[in-house]
């Protein structure tokens, strides 16, 4: 019915502005194309029974973990329910060397030290990386102190240059005025006056 009073809009709409037809006639097929919401019940199929670990016990190692909420325990030859209460299932059920999950080949205690170590090293490398981009992005004081240090140098440089620029013009004028090279820019006949 939505669907249906949408369309009536549209097409109303489409009557009284002609030049919106390009926009509104993809919106009138995505409305038509729609398909009505039926109120239907579905039910979804009946789960399989699962076998529970207990099942496996005295069985093979493979057998038990197959199913990843089994734990096997190489010391009396039994598949039991994994403790999901707790991360580490307790010494009371089985010894960490002698318990299984998820793989025969190397047992639970090995699979915790093999987790830690490498969340150790790839914390170790995020944070070396941190720091190191950290260091890179700000510059240390000590290469600031090196740049003001330059700019104050290349600036006094500068001014001993334009002073010692003054003096020679100074002593050039001097030189000029001693023997009547200095011209005055008041009159340009001032030159002959001399002579």
């Amino acid at each position: 019915m939505a669907a249906e009073a949408a369309a009536q809009a549209l097409l109303l709409l489409l009557r009284r502005r002609r030049r919106f037809w390009a926009l509104c006639l993809p919106c009138l097929f995505l409305l038509w194309d729609c398909p009505a919401v039926v109120a239907t019940v579905t039910r979804p199929p009946s789960p399989t029974p699962v076998a529970s670990c207990t099942d496996f016990t005295k069985k093979t190692c493979e057998e038990c973990v197959k199913n990843t909420k089994c734990l096997w325990c190489s010391e009396n030859s039994t598949c039991m329910d994994y403790p999901v209460s707790k991360l580490i299932p307790s010494s009371s059920l089985c010894e960490l060397p002698e318990t299984y999950w998820g793989i025969c080949w190397v047992n639970f205690e090995a699979i915790l030290i093999t987790i830690g170590v490498v969340t150790g090293v790839l914390l170790l490398l995020l944070i070396c990386c941190c720091c190191y981009c950290c260091r890179r992005r700000s510059p240390s004081r000590r290469l600031e102190e090196e740049e003001e240090r330059f700019i104050k140098d290349r600036e006094e440089k500068r001014m001993q240059a334009l002073q010692r620029k003054h003096e020679r013009k100074a002593k050039h004028d001097e030189i000029r005025k001693k023997y009547g090279l200095l011209q005055d820019s008041d009159h340009p006949y001032s030159r002959y006056e001399n002579e």
